[in-house]
């Protein structure tokens, strides 16, 4: 007997000064069946995306992406944005045999493996305030994520989350047994305590996703984004932040958890046939 383990990414960055070469020479797999999972935040363009993850599917049995707010930003020139973009990344995974959330729910260790996109709709922010009021004061204070100009101008975001809310739902009423639930965003607003303004919450879940890891039978739940690779357990769930950041953030957060082996995360480890 053998095994096999699924491990976990995200916020990969590769056009970062350095990322790439960290990618190439960590995430490996320790057996030819092993399983990757991406949450998202690859790149920015399609073809380096693409170009990523074709080269992690040759190292893993199967790859399983999806997508961050990165991988959707785009400028006013560009020939793909927002829910063109998304679809012409999921065609090109299809292409390479990465699977996405449009695509049937793996089977790994007696788990379902749900990968999500579920963005975000501005609704972590302070009670009493609307939208509009929250994102204005967070362009007062300077603390406003990219996604402001890059994403928001070319579709509306708080409508297409509520879509990809009710399609998720839909998906996982289906579901029986434990899952691992995959996600770019956090579902679970205790994964901004530990953020220092709290104002990127506006772009980083939405409080509708707050109760699905216990509904749904969640054994773990993988997520990035935030840049704060630490694991949580709320309502007996662990989350796990997988991200590897930008360099100034993984100089300090990587080489403790290389040294510990706990990058990239291992979800789960089974036994196979040999």
């Amino acid at each position: 007997m053998g095994t096999r383990t699924l491990w976990a990414v995200s916020d990969l960055h590769v056009t970062s000064p350095g990322n790439r070469e960290l990618v190439d020479r960590h995430v490996h797999g320790d057996s030819p069946d092993d399983w990757l999972l991406v949450a998202g935040d690859v790149a920015e363009k399609t073809s380096d995306v693409i170009d990523v993850l074709g080269q992690l599917a040759q190292r893993f049995d199967q790859v399983i992406w999806v997508p961050g707010n990165h991988e959707l930003y785009s400028a006013a020139g560009d020939a793909l944005h927002g829910r063109e973009k998304y679809a012409e990344l999921v065609q090109q995974c299809r292409l390479i045999g990465v699977l996405t959330p449009e695509d049937d729910f793996p089977e790994f260790a007696g788990h379902t493996i749900v990968p999500m996109f579920t963005l975000y709709d501005h609704s972590w922010r302070e009670l009493g305030s609307t939208p509009a009021e929250a994102i204005a004061a967070a362009e007062r204070s300077g603390i406003v994520l990219t996604d402001h100009f890059a994403i928001a101008p070319f579709v509306d975001i708080p409508q297409w989350c509520r879509e990809r809310l009710l399609y998720t739902v839909r998906r996982l009423a289906k579901v029986n047994g434990p899952t691992v639930l995959v996600n770019h965003w956090p579902l679970v607003r205790e994964a901004m305590n530990n953020v220092t303004h709290q104002e990127i919450g506006l772009w980083s879940g939405t409080r509708h996703t707050q109760g699905w890891p216990e509904r749904y039978g969640a054994s773990a739940v993988i997520y990035g984004h935030l840049h704060i690779p630490i694991e949580l357990f709320v309502d007996n769930v662990t989350h796990a932040e997988v991200s590897l950041g930008y360099p100034r953030e993984w100089k300090k957060s990587l080489p403790p958890r290389l040294s510990a082996g706990r990058w990239p995360y291992r979800v789960l480890t089974e036994e196979v046939k040999a």
